[in-house]
């Protein structure tokens, strides 16, 4: 497994998205602190940038995120509508129950397939 880490400083205000080479053709985002307008466009750039690299399976850990909001969510379902096209799926890692309650509210929980770890969420990809 390689790792591309991007180039980023982790501020309060600027969350970091890391992006991990997970295979050729699977990507972790890792999203740090606030996923929010700020953050939105730096993700939405790692979200097609692992895409456009090659990779059809993508997996969002929001573990460290402490809030997320509608910019956050209009980037992944970008993700599920240039992914879905080549076959490919958009998996989320959502482990806070207030995190999981904003899928459950929007019914995005029916749009992304949501997963309690990272582990589950790479098994059988």
């Amino acid at each position: 497994m390689t790792t591309d880490m991007s180039d980023l400083s982790t501020t309060h205000e600027h969350p970091a998205v890391e992006a991990i080479r997970h295979s050729p053709a699977v990507a972790v985002l890792v999203i740090h602190g606030q996923a929010d307008l700020h953050s939105a466009p730096e993700l939405r750039e790692q979200l097609h940038r692992v895409i456009d690299d090659g990779a059809f399976h993508v997996v969002v850990d929001l573990t460290d995120a402490t809030f997320v909001d509608s910019m956050t969510l209009g980037v992944l379902l970008g993700g599920v509508k240039r992914l879905r096209p080549q076959g490919g799926q958009l998996r989320v890692v959502v482990t806070q129950p207030g995190l999981r309650r904003i899928f459950e509210v929007t019914l995005l929980d029916r749009v992304f397939m949501l997963f309690p770890t990272r582990a589950e969420a790479l098994d059988r990809l």
